[in-house]
């Protein structure tokens, strides 16, 4: 099995090696093809108004100055000789939960590969500043990702679908199991915007990242990280309302 291995925090992330790992358990046939640099919130946007470069470290691993989305049609088009198997996206350094998969670039890049037709999972781990993790911030991601994995290698898979898979802020040992789960919403009313200035006195913005409240609906992705379980959500790529077809019609033959 070939498997194509990128993300989004960039090349060097200590959680693409965790990915790397993880995929070693499955081929001696991976691939790597990341962002050069962060692209943490790019969702599935491409890079149209300057070059993209590629630049080769090693046989079959290299990184694209774009983002995640740029990585994966590199490889595809340009640096593997015949397309993967798998792609795997991550391990991302937080979560990928809810409706903030729409800004995810690790969730996208996983997006870019079920459109290629190919499966395609993305995984991220929870972080939280109370972790219990024993110190190693990616310990359930190293110790459950095989397990979490491997069940999704021989599950059939419909056209233009993915899996999003988050590990919960946890020893691996206090890891309670894994759920498959629908996806959560959280509550965006009550987003930030922190400004400051700069040493010559202009104004700045940040976009706050502090806790987002959100209800932990149950069977979603939110309550299982909660309650301690790795969440795995199948996503599919339809973003039709199908249910309001009918009735918006309707409004156009009066």
């Amino acid at each position: 099995m070939r498997i194509l291995v990128t993300n989004d925090d960039g090349y060097h992330a200590p959680g693409l090696e965790v990915l790397e790992e993880i995929a070693a358990r499955f081929s001696d046939d991976v691939w790597v093809c990341a962002p050069s640099e962060e692209q943490s919130g790019a969702g599935h946007s491409l890079t149209l108004n300057r070059p993209v470069r590629l630049q080769k470290f090693a046989e079959r691993r290299f990184a694209v100055t774009g983002t995640p989305t740029d990585s994966v049609m590199m490889a595809l088009r340009e640096v593997m000789d015949a397309p993967p198997d798998l792609i795997l996206s991550g391990v991302n350094r937080g979560a990928n939960l809810g409706d903030d998969i729409t800004y995810s670039g690790t969730v996208s890049a996983a997006i870019e590969g079920a459109l290629a037709g190919i499966r395609s999972v993305a995984l991220s781990q929870v972080y939280s500043r109370d972790r219990d993790d024993g110190g190693d911030m990616f310990a359930a991601a190293r110790q459950w990702g095989a397990r979490a994995l491997g069940p999704l290698l021989d599950t059939p898979f419909a056209d233009r679908t993915l899996v999003n898979v988050n590990f919960p802020p946890r020893a691996a040992d206090a890891v309670k199991g894994i759920r498959v789960v629908r996806q959560g919403f959280h509550d965006y009313s009550r987003g930030s915007v922190v400004e400051g200035r700069d040493p010559r006195g202009f104004r700045y913005f940040w976009f706050g990242l502090h806790a987002i409240e959100h209800t932990l609906d149950h069977g979603t992705d939110l309550e299982a990280i909660d309650e301690g379980y790795i969440a795995v959500t199948p996503l599919q790529l339809d973003l039709t309302h199908h249910s309001s077809l009918g009735p918006m019609a309707e409004r156009y033959e009066v």
